[in-house]
């Protein structure tokens, strides 16, 4: 038993010091990437524990976007994804009996911070080109939220959610580390609590002292994104 324990603990050693030994040699890779932030929205509105036809519509963006990798091992690492996005917001398909029918409603504006942690496999093919794949959590913050020509006001919860990733690094330099081309794609999970005072637009048709209507979105983009890496 002491020699089966002796002969794991220096497998153990052995493994460990393996991975400090790469991890040691270029472990940091920094990107610059151009994203496009391609929304797959949808929306359950809710107006007094009621529903209420309509979903939502949330514009495209493109915007540079910096990550930093840090290699474990040459297959094994983690990325964090930083970035800020605007987003233009609209209720589409609005019908409220007697007052709107499939109506559109300016819900202004709203930036996001969507900081994502993804744990990466890159593969060895022997050649520059390098593919990854990736997984991991996203919690996305809102900030700065206009709510428009229509709504008295507009409030989105922070959420947290999954993230998938692929994508490859082309190796300019032929070594270890140096510049590398990327391209990048995600999906990532962003399903926010949203809340919107629409009691001067609609109160007074309702005969209400305030109407707040209750939005489960679904943000969902696809992120791609196409950029240069330094590893160091």
């Amino acid at each position: 038993m002491k020699r089966v324990l002796m002969v794991g603990l220096m497998l153990a050693g052995s493994i460990t010091t393996a991975m400090a030994a790469q991890a040691e040699t270029n472990p940091w890779m920094i990107r610059g990437r151009v994203i496009g932030v391609l929304p797959d929205e949808g929306a359950d509105l809710k107006v007094g524990g009621g529903a209420l036809p309509g979903t939502v519509d949330i514009s495209d963006q493109y915007v540079p976007e910096l990550d930093i990798t840090y290699f474990f091992t040459d297959h094994i690492a983690a990325e964090l994804i930083l970035g800020v996005t605007p987003h233009d917001v609209k209720a589409t398909g609005v019908t409220v009996p007697g007052v709107l029918t499939d109506a559109t409603v300016d819900l202004g504006d709203v930036w996001l911070l969507p900081p994502t942690l993804t744990l990466q496999y890159h593969f060895d093919t022997g050649t520059p080109l390098k593919p990854y794949v990736g997984a991991g959590v996203n919690a996305t913050f809102f900030f700065d939220e206009d709510a428009g020509k229509v709504a008295d006001g507009i409030e989105y919860d922070p959420t947290i959610g999954f993230a998938l990733q692929a994508g490859a690094d082309y190796d300019l330099d032929g070594e270890p580390g140096g510049w590398a081309l990327n391209v990048d794609v995600k999906k990532v999970w962003i399903e926010p609590d949203v809340k919107v005072d629409l009691t001067s637009a609609l109160g007074p048709s309702l005969n209400a002292n305030r109407v707040v209507v209750d939005a489960d979105v679904e943000i969902n983009p696809v992120i791609v994104g196409v950029g240069l890496g330094y590893k160091f």
